[in-house]
Formats: C-alpha cells, sequence, structure tokens
C-alpha cells in the first residue's frame, strides 16, 4: 500500500507539473506544442539521472525508485498528449510538422535518457 501512494505522490505532483510546464510553453498561435516536447524531454533526462544514480550507488531505494521515477517520471511525461497531437497535425494535412515532431520527441527523448544514465558517472 505504501508504495502505491508513493507512486500516487509523485505522479499527481509530476502531472501538476506538466500541465503547468504545458500552459508556459505550448503556442496557441503555431499550434506546436512545445510544453509537451519539453516535458516530454525532461522527463526522459530525469528518468536516466534516476535510474543511473540508483544503479550506480545502490542509495536509492525501492520506494525512493517509484516515488520519482515511475510517480514523478510517469506523471510529468506525456505519450497520450504526444499521439494526439500528431493526430491533429496529420488530420490539419500539417505532415512536415507532424513528421519533425514525431523524429525530434524520440531522437531527442533517447538521447536525453542516455545522456541522464551518463550524467550520472560523473557524480
Amino acid at each position: 500500500m505504501k508504495q502505491l501512494l508513493l507512486i500516487f505522490i509523485g505522479g499527481g505532483t509530476g502531472s501538476v507539473l506538466r500541465y503547468l510546464v504545458g500552459k508556459l510553453l505550448n503556442n496557441s498561435q503555431t499550434g506546436i506544442p512545445y510544453g509537451t516536447f519539453v516535458a516530454n524531454i525532461l522527463g526522459s533526462l530525469l528518468i536516466g539521472i534516476i535510474l543511473g544514480f540508483a544503479a550506480k550507488n545502490e542509495t536509492l531505494t525501492q520506494n525512493h525508485t517509484l516515488l520519482l521515477a515511475t510517480g514523478f517520471c510517469g506523471g510529468f511525461t506525456t505519450f497520450s498528449t504526444f499521439a494526439y497531437e500528431n493526430h491533429v497535425f496529420l488530420k490539419a494535412g500539417d505532415f512536415t510538422t507532424f513528421a519533425i515532431y514525431t523524429i525530434a520527441s524520440f531522437i531527442v527523448g533517447f538521447l536525453a535518457v542516455f545522456g541522464g544514465i551518463f550524467l550520472t558517472k560523473f557524480l
């Protein structure tokens, strides 16, 4: 039960922060979802740092990992919004933005996870 509560607290906190990032960065004039992109990339970097640090030092408990990685990063990042935004681009016939957004999200997201893990080697 404690583990579920930790995930709940982390997920709620991450979701609220993602909402605020989206409100701050999403551009309604161009329709480009900068907030979602930033949240997903930052979340990828954070999960790389958290899991890299946990593996390297073994100082994070399973509860810490559940709170931070599963809860916070899971709530902060969003695949469902990413998928919906891509649907909007395709429906509008904006294939260029769709391709750039999708490819950039995957490539930069993977690089962020790997970068986060790499950074923990120096911490």
